[in-house]
């Protein structure tokens, strides 16, 4: 528990009306979007850069936790303050587009900024920011940042890391550093930037992030496939990415999400059907755009759809895209509690992986649907059970374990865009070694000896 000494020394750095410990805020700051529940003991809006290094100058010096938080939209507790301490909120203050440099087609922003509100006002002036996670209306660039989200769009255009140019940021001891340039090339030291994205504030608290943009395509087009099995759909997706064609996005729901979307909309789907592929296209030219759709209905039905649709405007392509934008909520007809994991494989290994999940899900008696981004290897599995029985949730973390262990075997990863939080720090023995391990745990104890920053996730 933070003592009054503490809230008050820390009041006269962020000011009395920028740290919060009464009880709504407490509660209003427990929780993520995984329902798991860990109190802070205050909640920090900071002003700048300066009032965030003054705040972990303290509590380093006081061996007091902190955990920065964007929106709280995570699905792994990354933002869970487990041991108390404070939480760090930048939705308040340090929010705002600082700049949007047309000529180096580069955006300064701070990590408050909302993704979508970011995204509009470069479009605003004909530039492009492609990473587009399923939060994008409330999650913030911040906490994109720190957990590498990914989304739709990263078949063609890659996650996050691949779009950050530079950082701002404060280490837990309040030095302020800055690492990477607006410059296209930068090989000079280590890459402290690479280092930061993805570390999900363990290492560093960020402020300021600079984004690289490109130029916003003119055109795009969206079809639908409808596929016999789901191994039928597996292939028509590694083999469309070895075509030539980069799709903008190629999305699947397996039978079970098509009938969980149907049943609950009514949107006329075949309920027979073993998948659907979603996909868009992109580019400038419209006859660009047609060549690549002629190449992916060909391959689509050289392994197995039985039907390809095409959208010709973008009411269509809204249609087209329901299923996929409502399977998450839809699934739920299966189960209370859904396990919710973002494996991601080398495409070539999807027809095998959805294979062996089948099995583990007739193993353990209980429903996995799975849908997601396979354009890039990345499939949502849910292992979906009773919430309310404790034997149908140690069922379903036994489901989850195996399925992480299938998944490392055929060479992948146990999150693609989630990140490691709280929720898979129980698994990472099962990807890293001990060497490995150790070698995350000394990168931590370099930039925070304390342990002071979200200590706790990722199995640090």
């Amino acid at each position: 528990m933070l003592d009054k000494k503490h809230i008050k020394a820390i009041s006269k750095i962020v000011s009395t009306e920028n740290i919060y410990h009464d009880r709504a805020h407490m509660i209003a700051y427990s929780y993520d979007a995984t329902r798991t529940r860990y109190e802070p003991d205050a909640v920090v809006f900071p002003r700048d850069e300066k009032d965030v290094s003054e705040v972990l100058k303290y509590c380093n010096k006081h061996k007091i936790s902190i955990v920065p938080r964007g929106a709280g939209s995570g699905f792994t507790g990354g933002a869970l303050p487990k041991n108390g301490g404070i939480v760090l909120a930048f939705e308040k203050h340090m929010n705002k587009i600082l700049e949007i440099d047309m000529e180096n087609m580069v955006a300064v922003v701070q990590p408050g900024v909302i993704n979508m509100n970011l995204q509009k006002a470069v479009e605003e002036v004909g530039l492009f920011y492609p990473p587009d996670p399923a939060s994008e209306h409330y999650s913030t660039i911040g906490g994109n940042v720190s957990e590498n989200a990914g989304g739709m769009r990263a078949a063609k255009y890659g996650i996050t890391k691949d779009f950050v140019m530079a950082l701002r940021a404060v280490l837990p001891n309040g030095d302020i550093i800055k690492s990477g340039k607006k410059t296209i090339k930068d090989v000079a030291g280590y890459n402290t930037t690479g280092i930061l994205v993805g570390s999900e504030g363990t290492l560093a608290v960020i402020t300021e992030i600079t984004l690289k943009l490109l130029s916003k395509p003119k055109l795009d087009k969206t079809a639908m496939g409808i596929f016999p099995t789901v191994q039928d759909a597996m292939n028509a997706v590694f083999k469309t990415m070895a075509s030539g064609v980069t799709p903008v996005a190629m999305e699947f729901l397996d039978n079970l999400t098509i009938r969980a979307v149907e049943e609950k909309f009514n949107k006329g789907l075949p309920k027979d059907a073993g998948a659907i592929l979603i996909t868009d296209v992109d580019g400038d030219l419209e006859v660009q755009i047609d060549t690549q759709l002629e190449t992916i209905e060909k391959v689509f039905k050289e392994n197995g759809c039985t039907e390809f649709k095409k959208a010709n405007d973008k009411e269509e392509a809204k249609e087209l895209w329901f299923a996929r934008k409502n399977a998450s909520q839809s699934i739920t007809i299966y189960g209370s509690k859904k396990l919710n994991e973002d494996i991601t494989v080398p495409r070539s290994m999807l027809p095998e992986l959805l294979r062996r999940i089948d099995e583990v899900s007739k193993k353990y008696d209980v429903k996995v649907p799975c849908f997601g981004h396979t354009g890039d290897g990345n499939v949502h599995t849910n292992v979906m059970v009773d919430g309310s029985d404790p034997k149908q949730l140690e069922i379903g973390h036994k489901a989850i374990e195996e399925i992480f262990k299938i998944t490392v075997e055929l060479g992948g990863t146990l999150s693609g865009e989630h990140g490691i939080g709280l929720a898979k720090a129980p698994f990472m023995h099962l990807a890293f070694s001990e060497a490995e391990m150790e070698l995350f745990r000394s990168i931590k104890k370099a930039f925070d000896p304390n342990n002071i920053l979200n200590p706790g996730k990722m199995g640090l």
